[in-house]
């Protein structure tokens, strides 16, 4: 007789996984056993037959049973291929489990039919989750509560719970729902609830973000670059018909020609160089440099969510401010936020970050009784795959930036402002200067009063042996205590 496994959704992996442990301790075979979903699906050809009255009674839990051993690259593969729509997929993967107590390299053979059977899945599901990050569109709405942000996506396979963290990571702050057919994702800015699927009709048809997504795309747009079979493969036809900018793709496609003769025909020195741009616009008369009304750290904090002093804003996610106490007699100033920090909109708190709080602790100081920020706001970088790499912002940028850290101390008033590395030496001091010179020295700023200079903690990251990373985080310890040492009423060596 067949025994029935009732999973909790189609995409239910922490039950296929709790069920196959317990079948396979039991020694059941992988052709009597029945994965249902309950969502739907194809299932087995004798499931109306079999029926509840015929299926088997579940094997009792094995307490001496074997111990069950898969590499954690099959884990990895699993998470992924439940997530497949194929009806046959759990049985798979059970099929594999049972394989792998006996073959235990079985994962690594490609040739074999099903490890190849079950990494084309995985594949499949990969693209398609590439295909929902690249292709959401969020529509505005207005709700009681306030603005939020709705998109209608219909992927091939349940995605849903697997891709959510990627939109809840990027858009923390925002409140936005995801809609498909068989499964949808709401994020207030605290917590993701996945419910039912619903319709295209609960999603606003068009809204004013729509013409910046067309305007963006028709700016965007290289015909010298045009590959048409390239581009259907990347963004295939089948979800042009919810994109916004797919009205612009069949005229821009006809106009290609014309507008790569006239591209080859302008004059090459037409485009300035980014340095070119950024000095252009520092050139300009840039708004006046006086705090906020209010004179505080919030005010500053909502002005420079829409900074635009320089290039950056329009790659960064956000604006990441300063975070701290206002009352805060020590001010560290990074150089610029990274990955994490960006996505987040909160300064130090990636690798560098959990270096930086362990240091400081070490040397007996409160980071929440200190203020924390980072000479340029936005997140400087250059993509390598799917990866964004921190790029070490220039000087034009840096001056750029420069108005924020006027204003944030000119607010705080600290006793003493810590520069950590080279870039919060030049944003402090105007003057680019080697760190290793002037590492646990106090030089003077015009806008910070004493500054102490030691090096970034990602400085730290970057040492090439376990031995030299011991070494210099000590010396960096060593650093923070002498800051510490100021704050309480020491003295600390100035430079000559």
């Amino acid at each position: 007789m067949s025994i029935r496994v009732d999973l909790d959704g189609p995409a239910d992996f922490k039950g296929w996984r709790e069920a196959a442990r317990r079948l396979a301790q039991a020694h059941v075979e992988p052709e009597r056993i029945m994965w249902r979903t309950g969502a739907g699906e194809e299932g087995d050809l004798f499931d109306e037959a079999a029926g509840p009255d015929r299926a088997q009674a579940w094997p009792e839990p094995v307490a001496d049973g074997p111990t069950l051993t898969v590499p954690r690259r099959f884990v990895d593969l699993a998470e992924l291929v439940v997530c497949h729509r194929d009806p046959e997929r759990f049985g798979l993967l059970y099929r594999l489990l049972r394989r792998m107590q006996v073959e235990t390299r079985l994962i690594e053979i490609a040739t074999d039919d099903d490890v190849f059977r079950a990494e084309a899945m995985a594949k499949a599901i990969r693209r398609d989750r590439h295909k929902m990050t690249a292709f959401v569109r969020f529509k505005e709405v207005e709700t009681p509560d306030g603005t939020a942000y709705v998109a209608w996506f219909e992927p091939e396979h349940h995605i849903v719970e697997l891709t959510a963290p990627f939109f809840r990571d990027r858009f923390a702050n925002m409140t936005w729902s995801i809609i498909t057919p068989d499964r949808s994702v709401y994020w207030d800015t605290r917590t993701l609830v996945f419910g039912p699927g619903g319709a295209k009709s609960d999603v606003p048809a068009d809204d004013a973000g729509d013409e910046l997504w067309r305007t963006y795309y028709a700016n965007i747009f290289n015909p010298a670059r045009l590959k048409i079979d390239a581009m259907k493969r990347e963004m295939p036809v089948k979800y042009w018909k919810n994109l916004p900018e797919s009205s612009l793709i069949t005229p821009l496609i006809r106009a290609a020609q014309s507008r790569e003769t006239a591209m080859v025909d302008m004059p090459q020195d037409v485009t300035p160089k980014r340095a070119a741009v950024i000095a252009r616009q520092l050139s300009e008369k840039p708004p006046a440099a006086e705090r906020p009304a209010d004179g505080s750290l919030a005010a500053l904090r909502v002005e420079a969510r829409s900074c635009r002093r320089c290039p950056l804003y329009q790659d960064a996610t956000q604006t990441v401010f300063g975070e701290g106490l206002e009352s805060a007699d020590l001010v560290f100033v990074g150089e610029q936020p990274g990955d994490k920090e960006d996505l987040a909109g909160k300064p130090f708190i990636g690798p560098a970050g959990a270096m930086f709080d362990r240091a400081l602790g070490d040397a007996g100081i409160d980071r929440t009784r200190a203020y924390v920020t980072n000479a340029v706001k936005h997140f400087k970088f250059e993509p390598r795959g799917k990866r964004r790499i921190h790029k070490k912002p220039g000087i034009g940028e840096i001056d750029a930036c420069r108005h924020w850290i006027e204003n944030e101390l000119a607010v705080l008033k600290p006793k003493l402002t810590v520069a950590l590395g080279a870039t919060a030496v030049r944003s402090l001091t105007g003057k680019s200067a080697s760190v290793l010179s002037l590492r646990g020295q106090v030089v003077g700023s015009h806008l910070a009063g004493p500054v102490f200079v030691t090096v970034h903690p990602s400085f730290l990251l970057r040492l090439p042996d376990e031995a030299s990373q011991q070494a210099e985080y000590a010396r960096f310890v060593e650093d923070l205590r002498m800051v510490r040492a100021f704050s309480e009423g020491a003295a600390l060596p100035t430079l000559s």
